[in-house]
């Protein structure tokens, strides 16, 4: 029934931070056990904290411009929808003390009450009681005294002030930019933590918004403080011809003075007549300078995190200049081995070992299979053969790269492995004929008695290849006497 609604959904957020189908399970099981009414972060609260976010973000944005410019005249639909968002945080308020809690170190969730309870009263709870404070009903209440008392001028001027004092009062529900930073905290810990694309466009969303919603209350306050004043003579509102303006030009003339002064030009911080005015721009350069450096920072780390193995790829380059330098090794083999290193690197270091190592053995029978299977099945001597004998072999196989020129094997040199071409061409030489080989062929069969090579093989281009060793055959065959007989 409706309690299923509660437990934790199965997605790819709770298998991945569960591991399995069956200890999502047991977590549901763990809250049914419970036996007391409390919701699961990874239930479909998750759909919650996305329609909260966007009610949260439309209250941030409505709330200062309806005080600053629309003066009382936002309409039923604002009012209704301010009524619907005053209900909702309180709701938000009361679901707090049963939503569980992800911690870092904790392998589960905290589904505790008490323990959710003593957690919420001691952070959050007297912000959101704040934020949550039914100012909508105040209002609703409050103008429909002032419509009762229309023929009363002196109860009028009376209502009219208690009204612009609840409407100043109301910015205190701007405290519930905090809520939206948790929100977004929240969304980035039920999110696909396993994808950092994912987290990064969490991360740089919530940047964005939170320079919008600084900027776009930064231009309702340039308004709002000469509004308050009842626009002197040397106001830039009266200045700008803007009395009688639409809405719209207001905003956009109090925007474009925000940034003019948040980002230190000389429009703006020039035009400060009064000394309120002044006391604005000054707060808002320096609030400009700080959205400034929190912006260069996060874009700081958010590069600098972006692609670790570009970076570690640089560093190695950057050691191995410094090592061939100081051997003081020739131009041409310098330009070779770096060549060598983006043809087997491509610009992003790794190391395959590490990798291969730490993936599961089926893993990794299924990345070598991809990887070389039908290079060893055109191999005559691996045709027909066991599928556990291949699965061996492909195992032992290691990852080669020859550059344009170098010469793999060499005529009458006793071989010691065979090469399998994945990508590339090669030059097979002999006293009598020249021939070229490409993707998908191999030499170096002699590998298979240990004898000799009977031709030299030289890279045309860059070679990709993989390689097997007699030592790493002879292993191979240890296990199959039968393969080994034939």
């Amino acid at each position: 029934g409706w309690r299923a609604l509660l437990l934790p959904q199965l997605n790819r957020q709770s298998l991945y931070v569960y591991g399995s189908e069956v200890a999502v399970e047991k977590e549901c099981i763990r809250q049914l056990e419970s036996g007391v009414f409390v919701i699961h972060p990874f239930s479909l609260m998750t759909y919650y904290i996305m329609v909260m976010m966007v009610i949260t973000f439309l209250n941030l944005i409505g709330i200062p411009m309806e005080i600053a410019f629309l003066d009382g005249h936002s309409g039923l639909a604002w009012e209704g929808f301010n009524v619907f968002s005053d209900t909702l945080f309180l709701i938000d308020v009361a679901l707090n003390f049963r939503t569980g809690i992800i911690t870092e170190d904790a392998e589960e969730a905290i589904l505790d009450i008490k323990r959710i309870r003593v957690s919420y009263l001691r952070t959050w709870f007297i912000p959101d009681v704040i934020a949550a404070f039914p100012i909508g009903y105040i209002l609703l209440f409050a103008q429909g005294l002032h419509y009762h008392n229309d023929d009363n001028p002196s109860k009028t001027n009376r209502m009219m002030r208690i009204l612009m004092f609840v409407r100043i009062l109301s910015l205190i529900r701007l405290a519930r930019v905090s809520r939206l930073v948790r929100f977004f905290n929240e969304v980035e810990k039920v999110s696909n933590a396993n994808l950092e694309v994912v987290r990064l466009f969490i991360r740089i969303m919530s940047l964005f918004m939170m320079i919008f919603l600084l900027c776009h209350w930064n231009g309702c306050i340039q308004y709002f403080v000469p509004m308050l004043e009842e626009f002197p003579s040397d106001c830039w509102v009266r200045k700008e011809n803007l009395m009688n303006a639409t809405v719209i030009v207001k905003y956009s003339w109090g925007v474009f003075r925000a940034l003019s002064q948040m980002i230190a030009l000389s429009y703006g911080s020039m035009d400060a007549p009064t000394y309120v005015e002044m006391w604005i721009v000054m707060v808002s350069m320096v609030s400009g300078c700080l959205m400034y450096t929190v912006l260069v920072a996060n874009a700081t780390a958010m590069i600098a995190n972006l692609d670790p193995a570009a970076k570690e790829y640089k560093s190695k380059m950057s050691r191995l200049e410094h090592y061939m330098a100081f051997m003081k090794l020739p131009p041409e083999l310098q330009l070779r081995i770096n060549n060598y290193y983006q043809a087997r690197y491509g610009g992003k270091w790794f190391d395959e070992k590490d990798v291969m190592d730490t993936v599961s053995s089926a893993l990794r029978e299924q990345i070598v299979t991809v990887m070389c299977s039908r290079l060893l099945r055109n191999v005559p001597v691996f045709q027909n053969r066991d599928e556990s004998f291949i699965n061996t072999v492909l195992l032992k196989l290691q990852y080669e790269v020859f550059q344009e020129g170098d010469i793999i094997v060499r005529q009458n040199v006793p071989g010691d492995r065979m090469f399998f071409i994945d990508h590339g061409q090669v030059l097979v030489e002999t006293d009598s004929y020249e021939r070229e080989l490409c993707d998908g062929d191999f030499f170096g069969t002699c590998v298979l008695n240990k004898g000799k090579h009977l031709a030299t093989v030289k890279a045309l281009t860059v070679c990709q290849c993989f390689s097997l060793s007699w030592d790493d055959f002879q292993d191979a065959l240890e296990g199959f006497p039968d393969v080994r007989k034939d």
